[in-house]
């Protein structure tokens, strides 16, 4: 009996020429990435009212371990309580609203505000005043911190500046369930890098929705990611999306088997967590040459069933349980956007989080981007690759690995097109209808504070 598994998804997704293109917006207008007054309404719309990435669970998963989270000037607190219960504050003090936690992350038996020395239990009501002689009779059940939605899931903990959101589980919908078999949970944070760049944060976000650009800016991975509109596919749900082209398309014109398997080797040099599939990959594709190394595949295997059939066997035996994923997952990044600015590219094994924000001095022409990378690795090798957080002062001066690296060069100039006052729209190619989507839930937003 054989068990639908959720990334089976993409043999019945849609393709290009599935879609009706007047449903979604193809020419777009450039005031949304320069405009003062469109970013203002995107903060009132978008940030202040939709679940985003705070960190990771591990950053908080003892008792009193806290995290805080800032978007524009706005600053969150996120603690573990006595109970386990993960929570969420506005990280200011009910007595005069001073900061109470600042610095990133820390752990603390309460949280204590460093003015006068208000305390707060974990749960954030109010425990104690100092010098209550000086303060007078106050009502404490009233006092306490005010709260904000917060939850966990795939290892990341999530947080609503709204205090009347939707849960969690409703935002995302199927989403969750289909990237749960990812284990991302038990994944390790390898890099963790956050920095200013000078574009729009939407910028960063159209560029990782569309593969229109590879050609342009990553030709290096023409040898195993063919823009075939015959091949991706799509699919949504609600604000969110997900699309995949796949690794080494199998059949395509111009690319024999050796060719197929160069592009394989040099997958390393943009997703770094192919090298360690690699040995097992050679072993398999040699079992299938002759005397003379010449290469005979039978039918129905390529070098892309190769790899696949190696990313099982190198997890599996490392101790991953990937029985919940498909072939096409061993070798293929999904490209999932979770609205508003969660971007994963993600494998059996890893995933590649970019994440947008707008810089907080409110200049639409800047963002603060951050990118992480997560792998899975046996218990033991966990805490010597856990990366901690760089901030990158001067912006510019930190070097990503190759892709990432031309995108972060990219972005800026685009930005730089942008705000030319001739331009008042951008006309998008039909392999962009998920930047075209995307803007439509951006103005389905925007439009709700008209």
């Amino acid at each position: 009996m054989t068990t639908t598994r959720p990334g089976e998804w993409v043999d019945t997704a849609m393709g290009l020429a599935d879609f009706t293109f007047t449903e979604y917006p193809m020419r777009i207008t450039t005031d949304r990435y320069t405009s003062p007054e469109f970013a203002a309404r995107e903060r009132a719309a978008i940030w202040m009212r939709t679940w985003q990435v705070a960190g990771r669970s591990d950053d908080v998963a003892a008792v009193g371990d806290w995290m805080e989270y800032r978007i524009y000037d706005q600053s969150y607190v996120v603690v573990r309580g006595t109970d386990g219960v993960l929570r969420g504050f506005v990280n200011a003090c009910r007595h005069r609203g001073n900061q109470l936690c600042a610095g990133g992350k820390g752990n603390a038996p309460r949280l204590v505000c460093p003015y006068h020395l208000w305390a707060f239990n974990l749960d954030g009501t109010l425990r104690s005043v100092s010098r209550p002689d000086l303060v007078g009779p106050i009502d404490k059940a009233e006092l306490g911190l005010h709260t904000v939605p917060v939850d966990e899931f795939a290892g990341f903990v999530w947080i609503n500046p709204d205090p009347d959101a939707a849960p969690l589980a409703e935002y995302l919908g199927p989403a969750m369930e289909m990237l749960a078999p990812y284990r991302l949970e038990e994944m390790t944070t390898v890099m963790n890098v956050r920095e200013a760049v000078d574009c729009n944060w939407k910028v960063v976000i159209d560029a990782f929705t569309e593969g229109y650009h590879i050609e342009g800016i990553h030709p290096e991975l023409l040898k195993v990611i063919v823009i075939d509109p015959t091949q991706n596919r799509f699919q949504s749900f609600g604000d969110h999306a997900v699309a995949v082209a796949p690794f080494e398309v199998a059949g395509v014109d111009g690319f024999g088997p050796e060719q197929q398997l160069d592009g394989i080797r040099a997958l390393p040099d943009t997703f770094p967590g192919v090298a360690e599939v690699l040995p097992t990959f050679e072993t398999m594709v040699d079992a299938h040459r002759d005397a003379d190394g010449v290469l005979h595949l039978p039918d129905g295997v390529t070098p892309r069933t190769i790899l696949q059939e190696a990313t099982r066997e190198v997890y599996t035996a490392k101790g991953l349980d990937v029985s919940g994923l498909t072939d096409s997952q061993m070798s293929d990044n999904q490209g999932w956007l979770l609205f508003p600015n969660f971007f994963m590219t993600v494998r059996a094994g890893e995933g590649h989080v970019i994440l947008a924000v707008p810089h907080p001095d409110g200049d639409p022409n800047r963002c603060i981007w951050h990118v992480i990378s997560y792998f899975w690795l046996p218990g033991e090798l966990r805490e010597p690759f856990r990366a901690e957080l760089v901030e990158v002062d001067p912006p510019g001066s930190h070097q990503y690995f190759l892709a990432l690296e031309q995108d972060y060069v990219q972005m800026p100039r685009q930005q730089a097109g942008l705000r030319n006052t001739r331009l008042d729209h951008i006309h998008l190619a039909r392999e962009e209808i998920g930047i075209a989507r995307f803007q439509s839930v951006v103005d389905r937003y925007v439009a709700s504070v008209d």
